[in-house]
């Protein structure tokens, strides 16, 4: 999986890089949200919790997936601009399992 920056933001009101991307996957599938968040958090020197993929969309047929992301300052300050459901999405604690 190849990740390929296409436009990249600085936004101060919100303290935030806004990123459009491109992630090329020849080896099958879409990537996982969680892979492509890692490999992004890695390319752009930040860390994994700062980085929030709003969007992921593969084309019919292709093996390229368009996506937009945003990587806050803080943690504080993406608790305080982001939606809880979205924030939720790109979180990913391992869940417990019930014995």
């Amino acid at each position: 999986m190849d990740i390929e920056v296409i436009k990249e933001g600085n936004n101060p009101l919100l303290n935030r890089r806004e990123i459009t991307f491109l992630v090329n996957h020849p080896e099958g599938a879409t990537p996982s949200r969680k892979s492509v968040v890692e490999r992004l958090a890695a390319t752009m020197n930040s860390k994994v919790g700062l980085v929030i993929v709003s969007e992921m969309k593969t084309d019919f047929g292709k093996r390229v997936t368009h996506g937009y992301a945003k990587i806050y300052e803080s943690e504080e300050r993406a608790k305080q601009v982001e939606n809880e459901h979205i924030i939720a999405r790109n979180t990913f604690a391992e869940k417990k399992l019930e014995a």
